[in-house]
């Protein structure tokens, strides 16, 4: 997956639901759907139709993630 590319193409309530879960190593089948619908991309997906997410897609994301709580640091995210 590309998110940082892509993350212009989400549409806000996947851009929510992946700085809610900030954590996430591997994204849901339902999410990996609509990431790829979204994006025109076509994601690696494995058996159960979810998709790993890359060390840059995840601290991408938990970047996205502190920035939205105005940049404060969460245990969470290390």
């Amino acid at each position: 997956m590309h998110i940082k590319e892509q993350w212009n193409r989400l549409d806000p309530t996947t851009q929510q639901w992946l700085m809610d879960n900030p954590g996430c190593m591997v994204l849901p089948r339902t999410l990996t759907a609509i990431f790829n619908k979204e994006t025109g991309e076509n994601a690696d997906i494995d058996t159960h139709g979810e998709a790993v997410l890359s060390d840059e897609d995840r601290e991408f994301i938990q970047g996205k993630a502190r920035e939205a709580a105005g940049g404060l640091s969460d245990d969470r995210f290390l």
